[in-house]
Formats: structure tokens, sequence, C-alpha cells
């Protein structure tokens, strides 16, 4: 299982400007904890996420000499990858699909056909720069959009990206419905379609249900899990009253409770997490 911390999801919803530097002490030491790759900022537009303006910035400050975490950088089009792509420093570039037309024009202004088109550009320039691709499948547990839903759509979807030769998918609960049986019977369902994906898990939860969904996760075979510090963060661009992330701390302890070993560094992640309390607590 590898394991990605999403710092970017957390503080792309936050309205009151965190400082840069804030930005970088905390992505410096998430670094340290041991995660296999930081969701750490993204290359799109503005005005559309002021937050992470500074993302580039941001990037030429992270103390990566002494760290096997990799970066992942979210992009919105073509020129986004292409901004990104300008940093030897990112492995990973995520692009959000969605299962739903509604949410798809919410979150990038195009159609699930046009963002699949760019997502074609985004793959070549990925596979150009020697980084890979993540699709993450948005809305792939449930549409409150009143439209028609079933995991055939995100088969469908996957089968459109391994045309592509990608093959990072990382369904998404975008809006925290999933329930245990269902990420299990999901994942099985999509392994049985698509054996040569690295599957993943982005999900939204309560604080009551995380354990269970991580336990679920894990019984799934998926191949990484999504997780944030205290369960901060969540897409602006859906519903109002989202749940947050899987809590970092919630995945801890059930590694620890099912003596799973892992690369996580419990003081480093002490010392990172006192960071996140800080800024969360302060920039709302």
């Amino acid at each position: 299982m590898k394991f990605v911390e999403c710092p970017r999801d957390a503080m792309q919803g936050i309205h009151e400007f965190i400082p840069t530097q804030k930005k970088i002490t905390y992505l410096n030491a998430l670094l340290n904890v041991g995660y296999d790759i930081l969701d750490f900022g993204s290359f799109v537009s503005p005005k559309a996420i002021p937050q992470l303006k500074d993302t580039a910035e941001v990037l030429e400050n992270l103390e990566l000499d002494h760290t096997n975490t990799e970066l992942l950088a979210i992009v919105a089009n073509t020129r986004g990858a292409e901004d990104a792509c300008n940093f030897d420093q990112i492995t990973h570039l995520g692009f959000p699909l969605s299962a739903s037309e509604t949410f798809q024009q919410r979150n990038t202004k195009k159609s699930i056909d046009e963002a699949l088109t760019t997502i074609e550009h985004v793959q070549e320039l990925a596979l150009k720069h020697n980084k890979r691709t993540n699709i993450y499948l948005s809305m792939g547990f449930g549409n409150p959009y009143e439209e028609h839903w079933h995991p055939d759509i995100l088969a469908e979807l996957t089968l459109k990206l391994r045309q592509l030769d990608i093959t990072h998918i990382i369904p998404s609960d975008t809006i925290g419905v999933s329930t245990p049986e269902q990420i299990i019977n999901m994942f099985s369902f999509l392994k049985s379609e698509f054996n040569t994906v690295e599957w993943g898990a982005h999900l939204h939860s309560t604080p009551q249900t995380a354990t269970q969904k991580i336990d679920a996760i894990f019984k799934s075979g998926c191949h990484r899990l999504d997780m944030a510090v205290k369960g901060y963060g969540g897409c602006p661009m859906a519903k109002d009253d989202l749940v947050g992330n899987i809590a970092t701390e919630k995945v801890i302890s059930y590694l620890n409770g099912q003596n799973i070993k892992n690369s996580i560094n419990a003081l480093h992640f002490e010392s990172a997490y006192n960071k996140a309390v800080d800024i969360f607590n302060y920039y709302q």
C-alpha cells in the first residue's frame, strides 16, 4: 500500500491566504514523515484556486534532498500541465475527471469528452517529461446531481484512459457517500476488469466512519490511499456540506492496530501534525 498525503486538498478551500513561508514550512515537515507521494500544490488558474497561486514559489523552496517522497501537482488544462512539466522535482501530474457531467463543468469548465481530450494532451506531456499521469475519477461512488450513476461509468472511463496508456487511476468519493461494502465491491469489480491499473482511493468521510472505510480499502486490495492530517480538506467546487478527507492519524492508528509495517515516522508525523493544527486553526 502506498500512502499519499494531500495538503493541497486541505488548503485549497481556505479563503484567507496562507503565507507562502508557512506553506513551505508545513510541506517540508510532511516530506520528513515517510509518505510515498505528497499532493503538494496545483497549477490552475489563480482565479479558480487563489490559495495555491504560489505553488511554483513553494516548490522551489521544498527540501527534497533527504526524502524519498515523490511530488504530485494537480492540473486542470494543458497550460497547467505545461507549467508543471517545467519542474523536474514533480513526478506526478493529477487531473480530475468526473463521472458526472455537471461536476466536470463545475470543476474544470469542460464536458467529460473535452476533459478526455485534455487528458490526452496531458499524458503526451507527461510521457515526454518522464512524469506519470494520475486521474482522479471524481463522483466515483455516487452522484448528487440527479444524473445516472453506475460503476459501469467508471469502467467506461477507465477503458478510455487505458487506451492512452494511463495506469494510475484514483476513484474519488467527492461527497462522502461511500460505504465499506461499496468500497470493497467497487474495487473488486474494477480490478477484475483492469488488472494492470494501479488503483488508488481518495475518500471523504466523517470521523465516525473513517476507520471502517480504511479497513475496507485494505481488504479491497487497493494499491494506494489518499489522506490528510486531521481530515482537513474537500473540493470547493462540490456541494457545500462536504465531509473531510480520511484523516492521516486514523490511518496510522489502523496500521498500528493491525500491526501493518509501514514507512510513517511517528515523531516526524507529530511535528507535521502540530504545524497543521497551527495553520488550520488560524486560517479559515
